[in-house]
């Protein structure tokens, strides 16, 4: 059962709702309640999926626990959705004021999604993925925003176009890492953009690791990563994006993840121990045939 002391929730049956508006909910085809729950710094105990199923007794979750502290007083907003008589959320979606996003983005004015998604596929095309990006469409528009923003791409662990382009986004900008920037903007403003991530990269020589702790996997990954290259005798720079700022100057759109050689962003986004292996032997930075987390 979804706990009753949820700081906000909201019930929606049938989807039974009107269209008068640029951010009111679209119809969809869902016969059972719906649960909107939104998870704050007084809740989210209650609520251990709002981090991205990390397990709550791995040294991550709590990273993670300490980084929406601050994210909370920034404005940031965590929703789950669950479907009636489930336990488990059957959406998620995180936003925050763009002027404090964690992504290589000018997005002032604007509330900006970092991760949208819906749990399993027999969730999928019901209408859930609309239903939470509506649920954020109201919410700038009752508070004054200019719209909302969001970065997309067709690769992995990433929210594709499509969601936001059946719901009125457009595509403002596109980057080299092939991100899409998408807006539905609710009012006449300056639109957002890309910042200049391009020379931020070119600055990076030898081996680094830039990560945030917005996302949970790329911090497991540094923090498993971290004594394995020491052990190894492979020397990197391992740096943690501290504040939204510092996120905004990030040598990828991404920003979460930037693994980087020589000024060349290897990979923008959490990668597997396999992928990061092949990865360092193709940069001649491991042997061929060595397993890489052998070392621990």
């Amino acid at each position: 059962m979804i706990p009753a002391h949820a700081a906000a929730v909201r019930n929606i049956r049938n989807a039974v709702c009107s269209n008068n508006s640029d951010y009111s909910l679209n119809l969809f085809p869902l016969e059972q309640t719906c649960t909107i729950v939104t998870v704050d710094q007084y809740n989210l105990a209650s609520y251990p999926q709002a981090i991205c199923f990390i397990n709550p007794s791995h040294p991550t979750y709590k990273l993670k626990v300490e980084w929406l502290a601050e994210r909370f007083r920034e404005g940031l907003k965590i929703k789950l959705l669950y479907l009636e008589g489930e336990q488990r959320p059957a959406g998620f979606i995180e936003y925050v004021p763009g002027e404090n996003c964690w992504r290589a983005v000018s997005a002032s004015g604007y509330l900006f999604i970092h991760c949208i998604w819906v749990n399993s596929v027999k969730n999928k095309n019901i209408g859930l993925g609309t239903m939470l990006l509506n649920d954020c469409l109201a919410d700038a528009g009752q508070n004054g925003f200019s719209g909302v923003a969001a970065m997309t791409s067709s690769g992995s662990f990433m929210a594709d176009r499509s969601l936001f382009e059946k719901n009125g986004f457009g595509e403002i900008d596109k980057s080299a890492t092939n991100h899409e920037l998408m807006v539905k903007q609710l009012k006449p403003g300056p639109l957002p953009s890309f910042n200049d991530w391009k020379s931020e990269l070119s600055k990076y020589q030898g081996l680094h690791i830039v990560y945030s702790r917005q996302c949970p996997w790329a911090a497991r990954f540094v923090s498993e990563t971290g004594s394995a290259l020491k052990k190894k005798g492979i020397e990197c720079t391992i740096t943690e994006l501290k504040t939204p700022e510092e996120a905004q100057a990030a040598p990828s759109p991404y920003a979460v993840f930037n693994l980087i050689y020589e000024g060349r962003l290897l990979a923008d986004h959490y990668i597997s121990e396999t992928r990061f292996m092949n990865i360092l032997r193709k940069e001649k930075l491991l042997p061929i045939g060595k397993d890489f987390f052998h070392v621990l």
